[in-house]
Protein backbone atom coordinates (compact mmCIF):
# COMPACT_ATOMS: atom_id res chain seq x y z
CA UNK A 1 0.00 0.00 0.00
CA UNK A 2 1.16 3.38 -0.58
CA UNK A 3 -0.53 6.49 0.90
CA UNK A 4 0.56 10.57 -0.06
CA UNK A 5 1.23 13.77 1.89
CA UNK A 6 0.06 16.63 -0.07
CA UNK A 7 0.74 20.15 0.79
CA UNK A 8 -2.22 22.78 1.63
CA UNK A 9 -3.29 25.31 3.12
CA UNK A 10 -3.80 26.11 7.46
CA UNK A 11 -7.25 27.47 6.24
CA UNK A 12 -8.66 24.97 4.09
CA UNK A 13 -7.96 22.54 7.13
CA UNK A 14 -9.33 25.12 9.70
CA UNK A 15 -12.89 25.43 7.63
CA UNK A 16 -12.79 22.16 6.86
CA UNK A 17 -12.33 20.66 10.66
CA UNK A 18 -14.48 22.95 11.76
CA UNK A 19 -17.44 21.56 8.93
CA UNK A 20 -16.94 17.53 9.93
CA UNK A 21 -17.75 16.44 6.48
CA UNK A 22 -17.48 13.07 5.19
CA UNK A 23 -15.66 13.82 2.13
CA UNK A 24 -13.36 16.43 0.59
CA UNK A 25 -12.41 17.65 -2.75
CA UNK A 26 -8.40 18.31 -2.24
CA UNK A 27 -7.80 20.70 -5.25
CA UNK A 28 -5.00 21.66 -7.52
CA UNK A 29 -5.12 25.04 -8.99
CA UNK A 30 -4.37 23.50 -12.40
CA UNK A 31 -5.13 20.24 -13.63
CA UNK A 32 -2.37 20.18 -16.11
CA UNK A 33 0.02 17.74 -14.05
CA UNK A 34 -2.99 14.99 -12.99
CA UNK A 35 -2.80 13.00 -10.29
CA UNK A 36 -1.83 9.24 -10.50
CA UNK A 37 0.36 8.93 -7.05
CA UNK A 38 -2.17 5.78 -5.06
CA UNK A 39 -4.78 3.94 -6.05
CA UNK A 40 -8.47 3.99 -4.83
CA UNK A 41 -8.76 3.51 -1.38
CA UNK A 42 -5.21 4.37 -0.21
CA UNK A 43 -4.74 7.09 2.38
CA UNK A 44 -4.10 11.17 1.20
CA UNK A 45 -2.64 12.96 4.01
CA UNK A 46 -2.56 16.65 4.34
CA UNK A 47 0.57 18.69 5.18
CA UNK A 48 0.15 22.22 6.15
CA UNK A 49 2.40 24.40 4.84
CA UNK A 50 4.98 26.76 6.72
CA UNK A 51 4.97 27.97 9.23
CA UNK A 52 2.86 25.08 10.55
CA UNK A 53 4.88 22.22 8.99
CA UNK A 54 2.83 18.99 10.05
CA UNK A 55 0.50 16.45 8.86
CA UNK A 56 -3.03 17.47 9.90
CA UNK A 57 -5.17 15.35 8.70
CA UNK A 58 -6.15 13.09 5.71
CA UNK A 59 -8.78 11.10 3.77
CA UNK A 60 -8.71 7.99 1.22
CA UNK A 61 -8.11 8.51 -2.16
CA UNK A 62 -11.34 8.14 -4.45
CA UNK A 63 -10.30 9.78 -7.95
CA UNK A 64 -8.74 12.39 -9.82
CA UNK A 65 -11.09 14.26 -12.19
CA UNK A 66 -10.15 17.75 -13.78
CA UNK A 67 -13.24 19.46 -13.58
CA UNK A 68 -14.77 23.01 -13.46
CA UNK A 69 -15.25 25.41 -10.36
CA UNK A 70 -18.74 25.39 -10.89
CA UNK A 71 -18.82 21.80 -11.00
CA UNK A 72 -16.77 21.12 -8.43
CA UNK A 73 -18.60 23.25 -5.95
CA UNK A 74 -22.76 21.58 -7.28
CA UNK A 75 -20.94 18.69 -6.35
CA UNK A 76 -18.91 19.24 -2.96
CA UNK A 77 -20.39 22.95 -2.43
CA UNK A 78 -18.42 23.80 1.01
CA UNK A 79 -16.45 20.71 1.32
CA UNK A 80 -13.89 22.39 -0.95
CA UNK A 81 -12.69 23.95 2.06
CA UNK A 82 -14.74 27.63 1.20
CA UNK A 83 -17.51 29.09 2.15
CA UNK A 84 -18.96 29.90 -1.50
CA UNK A 85 -17.61 29.86 -4.97
CA UNK A 86 -16.43 32.96 -5.06
CA UNK A 87 -14.13 32.12 -1.85
CA UNK A 88 -13.26 29.15 -3.70
CA UNK A 89 -12.33 31.30 -6.78
CA UNK A 90 -10.46 33.87 -5.13
CA UNK A 91 -7.69 30.85 -3.33
CA UNK A 92 -7.56 29.67 -6.56
CA UNK A 93 -6.15 32.75 -8.12
CA UNK A 94 -4.04 32.99 -5.07
CA UNK A 95 -1.50 30.73 -7.49
CA UNK A 96 -2.79 30.71 -10.89
CA UNK A 97 -2.62 34.84 -12.02
CA UNK A 98 -3.30 33.40 -15.48
CA UNK A 99 -7.12 32.93 -14.36
CA UNK A 100 -9.03 35.26 -15.92
CA UNK A 101 -12.12 33.25 -17.18
CA UNK A 102 -15.30 33.14 -15.15
CA UNK A 103 -15.22 29.12 -14.58
CA UNK A 104 -11.57 27.17 -14.69
CA UNK A 105 -10.95 23.94 -15.01
CA UNK A 106 -9.14 22.83 -11.43
CA UNK A 107 -7.58 19.12 -10.39
CA UNK A 108 -9.99 17.59 -7.98
CA UNK A 109 -8.57 14.84 -5.83
CA UNK A 110 -11.49 13.31 -4.35
CA UNK A 111 -11.63 12.03 -0.94
CA UNK A 112 -13.95 10.13 1.56
CA UNK A 113 -14.21 9.95 4.97
CA UNK A 114 -11.53 12.97 6.19
CA UNK A 115 -9.82 13.21 9.32
CA UNK A 116 -8.25 16.18 11.20
CA UNK A 117 -5.99 16.15 14.10
CA UNK A 118 -6.46 19.15 16.88
CA UNK A 119 -2.69 20.76 16.75
CA UNK A 120 -1.76 18.50 20.09
CA UNK A 121 -2.02 15.40 17.40
CA UNK A 122 -0.45 16.60 14.28
CA UNK A 123 2.12 14.86 12.81
CA UNK A 124 5.93 15.43 11.98
CA UNK A 125 6.52 14.54 8.56
CA UNK A 126 9.18 12.80 7.52
CA UNK A 127 12.87 12.90 8.19
CA UNK A 128 13.33 12.95 4.04
CA UNK A 129 11.15 15.45 3.65
CA UNK A 130 12.66 18.66 1.30
CA UNK A 131 11.64 21.89 1.79
CA UNK A 132 11.58 22.09 -1.83
CA UNK A 133 8.49 19.92 -2.33
CA UNK A 134 5.95 21.93 -4.16
CA UNK A 135 2.97 19.84 -4.07
CA UNK A 136 3.46 16.67 -2.27
CA UNK A 137 4.88 13.15 -2.19
CA UNK A 138 4.19 9.34 -2.08
CA UNK A 139 5.41 6.67 0.59
CA UNK A 140 5.42 3.10 0.95
CA UNK A 141 3.68 1.95 3.63
CA UNK A 142 5.86 -1.37 3.53
CA UNK A 143 9.07 0.00 4.33
CA UNK A 144 10.85 3.34 6.06
CA UNK A 145 9.89 5.96 6.29
CA UNK A 146 6.30 5.36 5.15
CA UNK A 147 5.89 2.55 7.49
CA UNK A 148 6.92 4.94 10.39
CA UNK A 149 4.54 7.49 9.75
CA UNK A 150 1.34 5.22 8.44
CA UNK A 151 2.01 3.56 12.39
CA UNK A 152 2.04 7.26 13.81
CA UNK A 153 -1.73 8.19 12.07
CA UNK A 154 -3.32 5.03 12.87
CA UNK A 155 -1.96 5.94 16.35
CA UNK A 156 -3.60 9.23 16.08
CA UNK A 157 -6.85 7.81 14.65
CA UNK A 158 -7.43 6.13 17.29
CA UNK A 159 -7.30 9.12 20.01
CA UNK A 160 -10.65 10.49 20.69
CA UNK A 161 -9.48 14.15 20.06
CA UNK A 162 -8.95 13.09 16.53
CA UNK A 163 -11.65 15.35 14.38
CA UNK A 164 -13.78 12.48 12.29
CA UNK A 165 -16.57 12.75 9.78
CA UNK A 166 -19.60 11.13 9.79
CA UNK A 167 -19.32 7.38 8.31
CA UNK A 168 -22.60 5.51 6.36
CA UNK A 169 -21.15 2.52 6.33
CA UNK A 170 -18.35 1.22 9.30
CA UNK A 171 -19.49 0.17 12.88
CA UNK A 172 -17.72 1.36 15.87
CA UNK A 173 -15.05 -0.77 16.83
CA UNK A 174 -13.35 -0.57 20.30
CA UNK A 175 -9.63 -0.06 18.84
CA UNK A 176 -10.23 3.22 16.70
CA UNK A 177 -7.12 2.03 14.75
CA UNK A 178 -8.11 -1.22 13.48
CA UNK A 179 -10.77 0.86 11.28
CA UNK A 180 -7.75 1.42 9.14
CA UNK A 181 -6.45 -1.80 7.90
CA UNK A 182 -6.79 -3.43 4.63
CA UNK A 183 -10.61 -4.53 4.97
CA UNK A 184 -11.80 -1.02 5.42
CA UNK A 185 -9.39 0.16 2.68
CA UNK A 186 -11.32 -2.14 0.67
CA UNK A 187 -14.55 -1.81 1.60
CA UNK A 188 -14.89 2.04 1.72
CA UNK A 189 -17.82 4.06 -0.30
CA UNK A 190 -17.83 7.19 -1.90
CA UNK A 191 -19.91 9.95 -0.77
CA UNK A 192 -22.45 12.13 -2.56
CA UNK A 193 -20.29 14.28 -4.04
CA UNK A 194 -17.84 11.84 -5.62
CA UNK A 195 -20.78 9.93 -6.75
CA UNK A 196 -22.03 13.40 -9.11
CA UNK A 197 -18.76 13.97 -10.03
CA UNK A 198 -18.00 10.47 -11.10
CA UNK A 199 -21.13 9.94 -13.36
CA UNK A 200 -20.95 13.19 -15.32
CA UNK A 201 -17.27 12.42 -15.70
CA UNK A 202 -18.08 8.97 -16.82
CA UNK A 203 -20.44 10.33 -19.19
CA UNK A 204 -17.96 13.04 -20.34
CA UNK A 205 -20.01 15.50 -18.97
CA UNK A 206 -22.82 15.15 -21.61
CA UNK A 207 -26.62 14.52 -21.16
CA UNK A 208 -27.08 10.31 -21.60
CA UNK A 209 -30.35 10.70 -23.65
CA UNK A 210 -29.74 14.47 -25.64
CA UNK A 211 -25.95 14.30 -25.82
CA UNK A 212 -26.95 17.85 -24.30
CA UNK A 213 -23.17 19.76 -23.00
CA UNK A 214 -24.12 22.49 -21.00
CA UNK A 215 -22.57 22.10 -17.66
CA UNK A 216 -24.95 24.16 -15.60
CA UNK A 217 -28.16 22.13 -16.77
CA UNK A 218 -26.58 18.42 -16.25
CA UNK A 219 -26.85 16.32 -13.25
CA UNK A 220 -25.97 13.28 -12.15
CA UNK A 221 -29.24 11.00 -11.05
CA UNK A 222 -29.71 7.90 -8.87
CA UNK A 223 -31.80 5.26 -10.87
CA UNK A 224 -32.18 3.70 -7.35
CA UNK A 225 -32.10 6.26 -4.98
CA UNK A 226 -29.63 6.46 -2.26
CA UNK A 227 -32.72 6.81 0.36
CA UNK A 228 -33.87 3.32 -0.48
CA UNK A 229 -30.47 1.86 -0.52
CA UNK A 230 -29.96 2.59 -3.77
CA UNK A 231 -25.46 2.90 -3.61
CA UNK A 232 -23.33 5.37 -4.73
CA UNK A 233 -21.57 3.89 -7.77
CA UNK A 234 -21.46 5.14 -11.40
CA UNK A 235 -23.14 1.71 -12.38
CA UNK A 236 -26.17 3.08 -10.52
CA UNK A 237 -26.26 6.65 -12.03
CA UNK A 238 -27.28 8.32 -14.97
CA UNK A 239 -25.75 11.80 -16.17
CA UNK A 240 -29.06 13.63 -17.24
CA UNK A 241 -30.54 17.12 -17.89
CA UNK A 242 -32.12 18.48 -14.92
CA UNK A 243 -35.48 18.41 -16.50
CA UNK A 244 -35.05 14.90 -17.72
CA UNK A 245 -33.95 13.84 -14.04
CA UNK A 246 -36.85 15.20 -13.18
CA UNK A 247 -39.32 13.29 -15.10
CA UNK A 248 -36.48 10.21 -14.40
CA UNK A 249 -37.52 10.37 -10.59
CA UNK A 250 -41.12 10.85 -11.21
CA UNK A 251 -41.65 8.02 -13.05
CA UNK A 252 -42.40 9.57 -16.89
CA UNK A 253 -39.72 8.58 -18.33
CA UNK A 254 -37.12 5.37 -17.76
CA UNK A 255 -34.65 3.38 -19.18
CA UNK A 256 -34.54 -0.21 -20.40
CA UNK A 257 -32.02 -2.64 -19.85
CA UNK A 258 -31.08 -2.73 -23.37
CA UNK A 259 -30.19 1.05 -22.53
CA UNK A 260 -33.34 2.49 -24.98
CA UNK A 261 -35.46 5.64 -23.38
CA UNK A 262 -38.62 5.53 -22.80
CA UNK A 263 -41.21 7.71 -22.08
CA UNK A 264 -44.82 7.10 -20.40
CA UNK A 265 -47.91 7.97 -22.17
CA UNK A 266 -48.94 10.19 -19.29
CA UNK A 267 -47.08 13.02 -20.49
CA UNK A 268 -49.05 13.10 -23.60
CA UNK A 269 -52.67 11.97 -21.32
CA UNK A 270 -51.49 14.60 -18.46
CA UNK A 271 -50.15 17.53 -19.62
CA UNK A 272 -50.82 17.39 -23.36
CA UNK A 273 -47.87 17.76 -24.38
CA UNK A 274 -43.86 16.13 -24.40
CA UNK A 275 -42.97 16.30 -27.81
CA UNK A 276 -39.72 17.24 -26.92
CA UNK A 277 -39.24 13.92 -25.08
CA UNK A 278 -41.54 11.51 -27.25
CA UNK A 279 -38.78 12.29 -29.84
CA UNK A 280 -36.33 10.32 -27.72
CA UNK A 281 -38.58 8.07 -27.03
CA UNK A 282 -37.06 3.98 -27.82
CA UNK A 283 -34.00 5.38 -28.46
CA UNK A 284 -30.67 3.97 -27.71
CA UNK A 285 -29.08 6.28 -25.00
CA UNK A 286 -26.89 8.67 -27.07
CA UNK A 287 -23.84 8.69 -24.10
CA UNK A 288 -22.31 5.39 -22.13
CA UNK A 289 -19.59 5.14 -20.35
CA UNK A 290 -16.68 3.99 -22.10
CA UNK A 291 -15.79 1.52 -19.03
CA UNK A 292 -18.38 -1.57 -19.44
CA UNK A 293 -18.59 -1.99 -15.62
CA UNK A 294 -19.63 1.66 -15.17
CA UNK A 295 -22.87 1.82 -17.42
CA UNK A 296 -26.19 1.46 -15.73
CA UNK A 297 -26.72 -2.21 -14.08
CA UNK A 298 -29.32 -4.15 -14.88
CA UNK A 299 -30.70 -4.59 -11.33
CA UNK A 300 -30.81 -0.80 -11.22
CA UNK A 301 -32.66 -0.42 -14.56
CA UNK A 302 -34.79 -3.55 -14.21
CA UNK A 303 -35.50 -2.00 -10.64
CA UNK A 304 -36.29 1.49 -12.04
CA UNK A 305 -38.84 0.39 -14.85
CA UNK A 306 -40.68 -2.18 -12.51
CA UNK A 307 -41.07 0.30 -9.13
CA UNK A 308 -40.87 3.92 -10.23
CA UNK A 309 -41.82 4.23 -14.09
CA UNK A 310 -45.62 3.99 -14.99
CA UNK A 311 -46.49 3.59 -18.94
Amino acid sequence: MRLYVGLTDHDWYAYLRELKPDEVNFWFPSPRQGFQAVQPGEPFLFKAKAPYNAIIGGGFFVKFIRATVSLAWQAFGERNGAPDVYALLERIRRYRKDVNELDPEIGCVLLNEPFFFPEELWVEPPDDWSKEIVRGKAYDVNSSPGAQLWDRIVARLADPRAIVGPRADTASQPDGGARYGHEYLTRGRIGQGAFRMLVLDAYQTRCAVTGERVRPVLEAAHIKPFALSGPNTVSNGLALRADIHKLFDLGYVTVDPDFRFRVSTRLRTEFNNGVDYYRYDREILSVLPARSQERPAREYLEWHGDVVFRP
